[in-house]
């Protein structure tokens, strides 16, 4: 597998700021976000968005993926039309923009029942989200299908999609060769186990984030350092070796590191390569 780490793990970085430091760590990849600021937003030009794909391959790092956090503010599973719609539009453009760097897959929120982390969110009935999410999912795989890019609903904290049998099914019913899972080992550690996420969503794993987590407390503040909690590493790759995944994996070191120093990248780096390498 490939080592790459999420923009999102940098403080106070610009995008080539965190292109750099990230090779200079030793990772091989970067997953670029799509935000409300920043280098990369719904307003930045194709030029723009050309231009950081030649300052990585200035830096020699990968643009494997990118995610985005504007599915928090506009919900595919929304209540309101014209917020689905946005999220739509956020999707479309995130295609594209990965198109544009190189990049094969996009994370995408599915939409939420309710987020803890956002309390201002309303709570949407579970089979209306669900419904809703699906139709939208069947809505982009063309679109995404168009661009050559791959869409990854990841496992994330809103309450909906809650089991691996359920995202696998959920999978199958959009039908889609570009639409899969962008699975987040430290996501399910609260309610489960990541070896058993990846058996059951096996092929269907587009690409993966690395988070580790702790049972105990709970809550957002038991996302550790890798190999610091309970995920069992030998397990994982174990199960990601049987499915015969051997794509990216993106290290996410959020939300508690958000005002932490860089030496958590060079961590995360090292700690990645023990786990890919086998050294546990």
């Amino acid at each position: 597998m490939k080592k790459s780490i999420s923009f999102w793990s940098f403080n106070g970085k610009t995008a080539a700021e965190a292109m750099q430091l990230a090779r200079d760590a030793g990772f091989d990849g970067i997953e670029l976000t799509l935000d409300a600021a920043g280098d990369l937003t719904m307003d930045t030009t194709d030029e723009q968005v050309l231009a950081l794909k030649q300052t990585a391959e200035r830096i020699g790092i990968a643009l494997p993926s990118v995610a985005s956090s504007l599915y928090w503010a506009h919900s595919f599973t929304s209540d309101d039309a014209a917020e689905r719609e946005q999220a739509h539009n956020v999707a479309v453009r995130q295609l594209h923009i990965a198109k544009l760097l190189g990049a094969d897959t996009i994370l995408v929120v599915p939409g939420s029942v309710s987020v803890e982390f956002v309390p201002e969110r309303p709570v949407v009935a579970y089979d209306v989200a669900y419904d809703r999410a699906l139709a939208e999912m069947k809505r982009l795989a063309p679109i995404a299908e168009a661009e050559g890019v791959s869409i990854g609903v990841e496992n994330v904290w809103n309450k909906l999609l809650l089991s691996p049998l359920e995202e696998r099914d959920f999978i199958d019913k959009i039908g889609s060769p570009f639409v899969g899972a962008y699975f987040d080992v430290g996501n399910v550690v609260y309610a489960g186990y990541p070896e058993h996420w990846i058996s059951i969503l096996g092929s269907r794993i587009k690409k993966v984030h690395f988070k580790d987590f702790r049972r105990n407390p709970g809550g957002l503040n038991a996302f550790v350092d890798l190999l610091a909690g309970d995920v069992d590493w030998k397990a994982v790759m174990q199960a990601f070796k049987a499915v015969g995944y051997d794509d990216w994996a993106t290290g996410e070191m959020i939300p508690a590191y958000a005002q932490a120093s860089d030496q958590i990248i060079y961590n995360t780096a090292a700690s990645m390569a023990r786990i890919l390498g086998g050294e546990l």
